[in-house]
């Protein structure tokens, strides 16, 4: 069995952050494990509260990883302040694994900050050179890249000014956009495009983790990174589809529909499984 990590904040309300993620590890087949770099006091309405974990816990969770446990993906998400996100970068300088996803995680679904806003040439210079794959929504690739988004040929200019920051490939997601729920994938080299109807429902909380997590999942599982992102495309549209109406403002979606109806293609032949 692959196992995937988790570097991201968490949400106790469960529809985002360390909680999401490890929901789509496990809707994919992948052994998931955590390093919570923050503690959000959150619902589906609002953020209360942010407790940043200090950075040598944070670097003291990491080691315990991977001194331990072959990591054949990282996904890393919430990263709130500066501090964070050297603890974070040190440590995956030190351990070099494959299949870098960062979600550049900067505001939650209901308009809360959760990184510092003046940390964000930080992450430019410190995380972003280290991601195999970035996943900015359209908001976090305008402040990025520096340039507002108005269209589908604008999305690409992000891509491709974010790609020269020194990510090896970026997917710029359309799901703040109007009309249909359009992402672009660009590897350095080629545009790839996805796209699905837009979902007409609120519950959408967590859908950023959800899918950058799918993808680190695809990836150690061994797809090649355009089917990696084509079928986190298909998972996170069906979970929306399915999303459940939990709380008073916008639900979480439903990661193990597919798994519930379905179950999971080839589990049987997984090394472990039952």
């Amino acid at each position: 069995m692959k196992k995937v990590l988790s570097i991201a904040g968490s949400d106790c309300s469960g529809g985002a952050g360390i909680q999401a993620d490890l929901k789509t590890f496990s809707a994919h087949g992948v052994f998931g494990m955590s390093v919570i770099v923050s503690v959000v006091a959150e619902n589906t309405s609002r953020v209360i509260a942010i407790q940043d974990i200090t950075p040598d816990m944070i670097s003291k969770q990491i080691d315990a990883v991977f001194e331990d446990i072959e990591v054949d993906a990282v996904k890393a998400g919430m990263l709130s302040t500066p501090a964070c996100m050297d603890a974070v970068s040190a440590k995956l300088l030190q351990y070099k694994p494959d299949n870098v996803v960062i979600d550049p995680v900067m505001v939650a679904k209901n308009g809360c900050p959760l990184m510092d806003p003046s940390a964000v040439e930080h992450l430019v210079k410190t995380i972003l050179p280290l991601a195999d794959v970035l996943t900015p929504n359209i908001p976090e690739a305008e402040r990025i890249a520096g340039m507002q988004i108005h269209s589908v040929a604008d999305m690409e200019g992000a891509a491709k000014a974010i790609h020269r920051m020194g990510c090896r490939a970026v997917v710029v997601k359309g799901g703040h956009a109007i009309g249909n729920a359009l992402d672009v994938l660009f590897d350095g080299r080629k545009f790839y495009r996805f796209e699905t109807t837009r979902i007409d429902t609120k519950n959408t909380h967590g859908t950023g983790c959800t899918f950058s997590s799918a993808i680190a999942s695809q990836l150690a599982n061994g797809l090649v990174l355009q089917e990696a992102v084509r079928q986190a495309k298909d998972y996170v549209t069906t979970a929306i589809e399915h999303s459940l109406a939990i709380g008073k403002g916008c639900g979480p979606t439903n990661h193990f529909y597919s798994l519930y109806r379905s179950g999971l293609p080839g589990f049987h032949n997984v090394e472990g499984a039952v």
